[in-house]
């Protein structure tokens, strides 16, 4: 009898917290008992505990084995090796036919092809969620949108299931989401505590929100820096999707946020204006029932940005689809205190939920509008850019051969059509010689991304930007380009260029040379070091009779002389090989040391290069996105380790086992007097210290250097100002980023491997420093005239043209090199990365 009754209260305990989350997310819904409920199949109710990546895709995988109504499919997988799920949900017929279907759509985004028959063609529909990984309710709301897409039995689930596509992205950011599931569920009390200071609702660094690299991949839709974006857009232009929503969170403080964004100023200027004013707001009727019915308040026409192409958001508005963010006020945890009282995990789940449920819904009423406006949005593109007087753009650089393949690889992976440049030209003073040249024509379906990836805007709606102003990406990877009126003839390129290496045959070489132009001459000589090879360089040009004529070397060139090696001549020649083929550098051998022209090969202008070791500082205080893009491009780029070490480490570091310290933007304050000490006496011995933006500011406020703060008499605020108006005026005086021409000393060690005297540099500080007292320890600074793309403010462009990008402090045998502006801004301003390489492999050269 005792037996029954314990076994009558865990039945109990148990159905009546299934049926309390049943009414909760799906009041009178009724659902078939074929398909696993999450409950079932997790152990546990959506929002009582934050699930783990590979129990969501176990779930995904679950229902995809007992539905033939879905099908999971792999795009690709994360760093840490998390696989990239998009769970497909139709009904089964159309699952059945899915290569069909697709194939049938994407003629929409081809205005080649005939207009396919839309009146039965499924909508194609993307819910994406936790792009960021610290805004988990969209995750969970994934796992409960799949079930009731396939196990309700309701009038608008039928619906949606026979009239649409639905493609279901879990987690964009797997790698971000499990650091923060397992910080939460780590730090869970029982019961939960709402408190805003508890550590729970509080990551230590890095937070979840980053990938693997500590990158933001909702900035990453453009520049493809990261391996998550790379595989999404690559599935993306599979699909073109009518309509794509972007789960996002915000403050606790907040309700929920869905579209229209604020108009004008928040707004793509590439995008069509029916974009914003007819099919935002005919979706917004959805989502605002959605929430009406269930109570929950929102916002719209405020704040959020769909400006910037790189976020989930706006890339899709970009591609003939809608792009839609949804914002919901966080919990960050299972349950903590709001203005509005305590905003529970399971509330925020519910609210994705519905308007995940009202996107299909738009979606599947408005499918045939949407199927039309596809085919119109890339046929109103071309007949757009037969009114540009831009017909094309040419591109390409003369002596950067990786560059080069990087910008194009950029390009198709976006979908852009370019031909090969079949002729030597010269435009607006730029030459662009054949087969290393290539031309972008406008007119064509993707105009709108070629403006995106070419064009230079400087005027605007309004002055107040949420995020990037500029981002024009042939600016960013530091490419030549111009315009011109006509197109010309040429092969598309559909595949990158074979690069073809000759590697010096058999001789009595005196040195070998590698010009140090090219992007991965950095990789080359880190692998050439790391093989216990001895390398120099040159501050002056040379040319060199070589084993392929005569060559011309600037300075930063390398030379790897062959009498002072610990390796034998083969052994030697096979790591340069194999350094080369790695690298993709053409190496040349000369038989002899006097050179053609300039400086000879025994000059005391060329001198060891030094092995570079590197420690960075990180942790709490400083920038993850700054350490995160450094780190990511020592990896990727050069293969190089380099120490990251916790600032709260610092008592137990030795600074003379480094030559080399980066200092991200932060804040260094937790660091003792006595740790000042040791990092000064490091420096004055020889040591050298990169800083980037605010960190400049701290070793000023140490006395470690002595640089000085620009500033300029300030424009008077307003005698009267509204309230109301307050934050748009201050908005209106930041740098939120945009892009400025500056010169550069090519003689000075950090313009090594340079050929222009001129680069475009990214800028989104209101930190300004003077150039230095010693004239030739500025090497970057700002033209003129520097503004190329992006807002700023008269009286902040006054101070750009005054002001410093990069700067050298000598402090007694060492020095600081600033970074004011940030060299390698989101993994992708391939432009400015060699300065930052240069303040690494030539910093005892300066």
């Amino acid at each position: 009898m005792q037996k029954n009754i314990l076994l009558l209260i865990l039945l109990v305990s148990v159905i009546i917290p299934v049926k309390a989350q049943k009414d909760y997310y799906f009041p009178g819904e009724t659902f078939s008992s074929e398909i696993p409920s999450p409950y079932s199949y997790l152990g546990y109710h959506i929002g009582e505990w934050h699930t783990r990546y590979d129990r969501l895709v176990g779930y995904f995988e679950k229902l995809a084995e007992t539905s033939d109504m879905a099908e999971l499919h792999t795009i690709g997988h994360t760093n840490q090796l998390r696989p990239q799920v998009v769970l497909i949900i139709s009904k089964d017929q159309n699952i059945q036919n899915l290569e069909n279907i697709r194939t049938n759509h994407i003629k929409l985004a081809d205005p080649n092809q005939p207009m396919p028959d839309v009146s039965n063609m499924p909508a194609i529909i993307n819910l994406a969620y936790s792009v960021h990984g610290n805004e988990p309710s969209g995750g969970e709301a994934a796992i409960l949108t799949a079930y009731w897409l396939l196990a309700s039995q309701s009038d608008l689930a039928k619906e949606i299931r026979e009239n649409a596509v639905i493609l279901i992205d879990p987690a964009i950011n797997p790698d971000g989401r499990d650091r923060h599931t397992n910080w939460a569920n780590m730090h869970k009390g029982f019961p939960p505590v709402a408190d805003p200071l508890d550590r729970e609702h509080n990551e230590i660094w890095p937070s979840g929100r980053v990938n693997h690299y500590w990158f933001d991949l909702n900035r990453d839709w453009l520049p493809l820096a990261q391996v998550e974006l790379q595989n999404k857009i690559a599935w993306y232009h599979t699909w073109y999707p009518n309509v794509v929503g972007d789960f996002h969170e915000m403050g606790t403080n907040s309700t929920y946020f869905f579209e229209p964004t604020k108009p004008f100023s928040s707004e793509n200027p590439v995008v069509p204006r029916k974009n914003y004013e007819e099919i935002n707001s005919k979706f917004a009727t959805y989502f605002a029932k959605a929430l009406d019915d269930i109570g929950s308040l929102y916002w719209t026409k405020e704040v959020f940005d769909n400006s910037y192409p790189g976020y989930g958001s706006t890339y899709p508005d970009i591609q003939g689809g809608l792009g839609l963010v949804f914002e919901q006020g966080s919990s960050r945890g299972h349950i903590q205190s709001s203005q509005r009282g305590d905003i529970t995990f399971q509330f925020t789940i519910r609210n994705q939920l519905k308007t995940s449920i009202a996107t299909m819904e738009g979606g599947v009423k408005e499918r045939v509008y949407m199927h039309r406006y596809l085919r119109e949005f890339f046929q109103t593109g071309v007949n757009e850019a037969g009114r540009d007087r831009a017909k094309a753009y040419v591109f390409g650089d003369e002596f950067d051969e990786s560059k080069n393949r990087l910008f194009l690889k950029l390009l198709l992976d976006h979908k852009i059509k370019v031909i090969e440049n079949e002729s030597d030209i010269t435009l607006r003073g730029k030459s662009f010689k054949q087969g290393k040249s290539w031309i972008v024509a406008t007119s064509q379906p993707q105009y709108r991304m070629v403006r995106s990836m070419f064009e230079k805007v400087t005027t605007f709606a309004d002055s107040v930007f949420y995020d990037a102003s500029s981002w024009t990406m042939a600016l960013a990877y530091g490419m030549p380009y111009a315009t011109q009126t006509a197109v010309g003839s040429g092969s598309k390129v559909s595949t990158l260029p074979t690069q073809i290496l000759d590697f010096p045959t058999d001789g009595k070489f005196v040195a070998y040379l590698v010009d140090w132009t090219d992007y991965y001459a950095p990789k080359f000589l880190h692998h050439i070091q790391k093989a216990g090879i001895h390398v120099e360089t040159t501050s002056l040009p040379f040319s060199s009779n070589t084993d392929k004529g005569p060559r011309e070397f600037p300075a930063g060139s390398l030379i790897i002389p062959t009498a002072f090696q610990k390796l034998s001549h083969e052994e030697l020649k096979a790591a340069l090989m194999s350094s080369a083929k790695e690298s993709g550098q053409h190496v040349y051998a000369t038989t002899t040391g006097f050179s053609a022209k300039g400086i000879d090969l025994g000059s005391n202008n060329i001198s060891a290069v030094q092995q570079p070791k590197v420690l960075m500082l990180i942790g709490q205080g400083t920038s993850q996105y700054e350490a995160g893009e450094i780190w990511h491009l020592m990896d990727t780029k050069v293969g190089m380790p380099m120490a990251k070490v916790d600032i709260s480490l610092f008592g137990r570091i030795n600074l003379y086992d480094y030559n080399t310290l980066i200092l991200p933007s932060g804040n260094y304050s937790s660091l003792s007097t006595a740790q000042v000490t040791h990092l000064k006496d490091w420096l004055s011995r020889g040591g050298t210290l990169i800083s980037l933006r605010t960190s400049s500011q701290w070793l000023q406020s140490q006395g470690i250097v002595e640089e000085e703060y620009l500033t300029m008499e300030e424009k008077k605020s307003p005698e009267s100002l509204p309230f109301a108006s307050r934050r748009d005026f201050a908005g209106a005086q930041a740098i939120g980023g945009s892009i400025y021409l500056a010169k550069l000393d090519k003689t000075h060690p950090l313009g090594f491997g340079y050929r222009n005297a001129e680069i475009p540099v990214y800028r989104n500080t209101t930190l300004f420093f003077k150039p230095s007292k010693n004239p030739s320890n500025t090497p970057v600074k700002y033209t003129s005239e520097p503004l190329l793309g992006g807002y700023i403010s008269p009286a902040n462009l006054e101070k750009v043209k005054q002001s410093a990008s990069v700067m050298v402090s000598t402090v007694g045998q060492g020095r600081v090199i600033h970074f004011i502006d940030n060299p390698n801004f989101r993994g992708t301003w391939f432009g400015t990365n060699k300065l930052f390489f240069n303040a690494i492999f030539f910093r005892d050269k300066m």
